[in-house]
């Protein structure tokens, strides 16, 4: 298995911030600190034209930038078409849609209770605890938080998202989300467990995070400790890409898993990227492998600035149908629309059903044969 260290070339060419973390590259904190964020940086690193660095810098000034030393040692600096720089660097498309799209077309916002806690189902809340993350995935459904500048939920802003959830008994499930609630400290995190956890009608607390992934690093014995203490935990991850299954994110993931954290992932299908059969495959099985359920496989939102992103969600079904036979149903995920509004997430599956008339079901095999079947009575 791939093991992302230090590039002799890469490494040096990483300017120390004005305080410096003592572990170096194996320290998350170091690899936070050193994150590529500026047009210069990004121009050297990812060996971007002349042409359009210009652009560039346009596309940054309106959707920041931020990539760990660690994320982007896992690319191929040299093709403009690796599916690891296509996540994460920024291009001139993200401007192209500005009218066409809404920026939060889930609207969010408008369930927005309290500063911080959008509550669009009945029985769930989601808790923004901050707008920072290790990356800045450019096909982000909540890009536009970027350009509000790095801002966690404050203390008081806390105190009034565990009030309304104190006030609502219907809510028995909390996701925590942002940005990557992962990249607080582990002192404001333990905080944070503990204040939901005395919450006696919820019964599940759900982390989506990007870490295992992005930053690995972060996934250490003490946060695993704190997660372990205020469990039961689930933690959604977004691995997109075969490449990304690497020894560091695969401990990051053993560790979870030792603390009895289960983790799931929720790829996105991202044109370019892993919307083909065989990336697909091979991405799923590879986290079966490393013991991480292929749990969703989202349609990316109709977010302004991702239409480039987008795929016919034909593509999708037909992904899964030729997955289907081919490898083990545990590596296959249910693939998701979420509606705009209040309406949700929706599952579209190859049709397998061709039709039902009494005794009689005609289906239709993973190879394509049209079978009969009985139908039993009722």
């Amino acid at each position: 298995m791939h093991r992302a260290k230090p590039d002799p070339v890469f490494g040096p060419r990483i300017a120390a911030p004005k305080q410096s973390c003592p572990g170096g590259w194996d320290d998350w904190r170091w690899q936070y600190a050193h994150r590529i964020t500026d047009p210069s940086a990004l121009s050297a690193f990812a060996r971007l034209p002349e042409n359009s660095r210009a652009e560039t810098a346009q596309v940054i000034s309106r959707y920041p930038c931020s990539i760990t030393p660690y994320y982007l040692s896992l690319a191929r600096i040299e093709d403009p078409q690796d599916p690891i720089l296509k996540q994460v660097v920024p291009d001139r498309r993200e401007l192209e849609d500005e009218q066409a799209a809404a920026e939060d077309p889930l609207q969010e916002e408008h369930h927005t209770a309290v500063p911080g806690l959008v509550h669009r189902y009945a029985d769930r809340a989601l808790v923004l605890l901050t707008n920072r993350c290790a990356v800045h995935c450019r096909h982000c459904t909540r890009k536009r938080l970027w350009r509000l500048g790095p801002r966690d939920l404050t203390r008081e802003e806390f105190r009034r998202v565990l009030r309304y959830l104190q006030e609502h008994p219907e809510i028995r499930d909390v996701l925590l989300s942002g940005g990557d609630p992962l990249v607080l400290p582990d002192s404001r995190l333990d905080e944070i467990l503990r204040g939901i956890r005395q919450i006696r009608h919820v019964e599940i607390i759900r982390i989506g995070s990007r870490v295992p992934v992005v930053l690995p690093q972060r996934i250490t014995p003490g946060l695993c400790r704190i997660l372990e203490r205020h469990g039961p935990l689930w933690l959604n991850t977004q691995f997109n890409h075969p490449r990304e299954i690497t020894a560091q994110a695969e401990e990051a993931c053993e560790r979870l898993l030792r603390a009895g954290v289960p983790v799931n992932n929720q790829s996105v299908l991202l044109k370019g990227i892993n919307d083909d059969g065989e990336t697909l495959k091979a991405l799923c099985t590879g986290l079966l492998r490393i013991r991480v359920r292929p749990y969703y496989l989202h349609q990316c939102d109709p977010v302004r600035g991702v239409r480039h992103f987008r795929t016919p969600l034909d593509r999708g079904l037909g992904i899964l149908a030729a997955m289907q036979g081919r490898v083990s149903g545990l590596a296959i995920p249910r693939y998701m629309v979420d509606l705009p509004g209040r309406l949700g997430k929706v599952p579209l599956a190859p049709q397998s059903l061709m039709s039902l008339d009494g005794r009689r079901a005609v289906l239709r095999t993973p190879s394509g044969e049209i079978v009969e079947y009985e139908n039993p009575p009722d």
